[in-house]
């Protein structure tokens, strides 16, 4: 391109640029409004600037001796394709409030620092971008699909207030595989498609406060396998549409206090096969759709009972300690709401959690509650023994139970036997008769008193006898059942 097909307004950025100045076309404006960079397709020529005029500077633009080159732009409308595609551009590059007509390609390109702050764009191609310092898109409006597949910021990607709008069923927001060398940074970002983090690694924290990523029925936040050696902060996001964190790797937080997760009829939150230092769950409304949390391993699980869904899947979830501390009641439909088949693995990692506190009063009855749920995955006679289990000693766990039983029969048994007392089978050698003893000899199988051998009851009291044996064996035989799974289970 020849110098004399310069524009005045290109003249001045060609000018600026070995210089490293700033070219403000913002100041232009009649009557000193506020500009909205979406109305940049109306800007006249005094602010257009071509695109090849763009890649001419960064490319074969001559530097100015002891001067470092920049493109500083602000408040340009740039037309036609800015096409850096696999180029190396030294010099910095900001276009912060500019107007792009068509999509940039930057796949595959190697830049010092990127700045496209408050700019609006119909989209961006940057597969494989490589850039030594840092990536501004804060505030940026994108109007298709922004490719960034596969990208290595060496600082931090800032995402602040931008938004993000997929095509054709296109993400809105590819970030898959990419490799970021200090944060994402995205609070308040929005996204009307799905925002693509599988398999990026990010060294820093991934910041989505206030982030509102909508894609119903889909997925919303797809990050599968997405590591991170600090927090993932979804703090008051509202998000429509899957969060997919299947096999994430999470070296602090994944935190989503105060945020809404709805995908009726579908997963709202997928973090199975994760490791996850610490999850939060809290202080939000209840989460719409299944949360899946199968085979996570998750070191503090910060988790509320008022958020969780309907339907929750535990199998083989992992977690050291469960916060806030609740009662057992609170927990236990947790556990209920796991369609998969009756898994005992869910009831021991309560159990375990509840222990490690000192509260053993709950950790019985997370211990009473699996064995009543196994009870009804057994055939008819199982469930028979079952049944008997929990209303005479609550499989062990309810010991004084049997205390009670055994007064109450002791007392039923005394009083007739008293009134109604058994004939002798030998009168000359039976012992002097007592009803206490008496009774205390029908119900306990192994001792002896020698009552029992002596007498002999007739009518509706010998009945009474074979009662009062029967239900000594069942009480004999739950309790040695429930002490031993208690001494197995210590």
């Amino acid at each position: 391109m020849m110098i004399n097909d310069l524009t005045a307004a290109e003249r001045r950025v060609w000018d600026a640029f070995p210089l490293g100045t700033a070219v403000d076309f913002t100041r232009d404006a009649a009557d000193g409004a506020v500009e909205d960079a979406a109305d940049g397709a109306g800007w006249g020529a005094d602010r257009t600037v071509r695109a090849r005029v763009l890649r001419a500077l960064l490319l074969t633009a001559p530097q100015e001796e002891g001067e470092v080159s920049a493109l500083k732009i602000a408040g340009a409308r740039i037309t036609g394709r800015l096409e850096l595609k696999y180029a190396t551009v030294e010099s910095v590059v900001r276009l912060s409030g500019c107007h792009f007509d068509e999509v940039p390609d930057f796949s595959g390109a190697q830049f010092s620092y990127v700045n496209l702050t408050g700019s609006v764009l119909p989209g961006l191609r940057s597969a494989r971008v490589r850039v030594d310092g840092g990536l501004r898109l804060s505030g940026c409006r994108f109007r298709g699909p922004v490719k960034l597949t596969g990208a290595q910021v060496s600082g931090t990607l800032f995402m602040e207030r931008a938004e993000f709008t997929g095509q054709d069923d296109e993400p809105a927001l590819r970030l898959n595989q990419a490799e970021i060398g200090e944060e994402l940074c995205a609070p308040g970002l929005r996204a009307d498609g799905e925002v693509g983090l599988g398999g990026a690694h990010v060294a820093g924290a991934v910041d989505l406060r206030r982030a509102r990523l909508h894609r119903p029925g889909g997925i919303a936040l797809g990050a599968a396998t997405l590591a991170t050696e600090s927090d993932v902060v979804a703090r008051h996001a509202d998000v429509r549409g899957r969060v997919e964190l299947r096999g994430a790797r999470v070296g602090g937080r994944l935190e989503l206090s105060y945020a809404r997760l709805s995908n009726p009829g579908g997963t709202a939150l997928r973090v199975s096969s994760s490791v996850i230092s610490e999850l939060w769950l809290r202080n939000g409304p209840p989460v719409e759709g299944v949360l899946n949390l199968r085979r996570a391993q998750i070191e503090v699980l910060f988790m509320e009972p008022d958020m969780l869904p309907e339907r929750v899947l535990l199998n083989s979830l992992t977690y050291t300690s469960l916060i806030p501390h609740e009662p057992a009641q609170r927990r236990l439909p947790m556990l209920e709401r796991d369609e998969d088949a009756y898994q005992p693995y869910s009831y021991e990692q309560l159990t375990a959690a509840y222990r490690r506190i000192g509260d053993d009063d709950a950790a019985r009855r997370v211990q009473l509650a699996k064995q009543r749920r196994h009870r009804a995955t057994m055939r008819w006679h199982g469930r028979l023994w079952g049944y008997a289990q929990d209303a005479t000693v609550g499989y062990g766990f309810r010991p004084l139970r049997a205390a009670v039983w055994l007064l109450s029969l002791m007392a039923v048994g005394s009083v007739t036997y008293t009134v109604l007392p058994p004939s002798p089978l030998k009168a000359d050698e039976a012992p002097p008769f007592n009803a206490v003893v008496y009774t205390l000899d029908l119900l306990l199988p192994i001792i002896d008193f020698g009552q029992e051998r002596a007498y002999a009851p007739d009518g509706w009291s010998q009945w009474l006898a074979y009662v009062l044996v029967i239900t000594g064996w069942i009480l004999a035989t739950t309790v040695v059942t429930g002490v031993t799974r208690t001494v197995s289970r210590q």
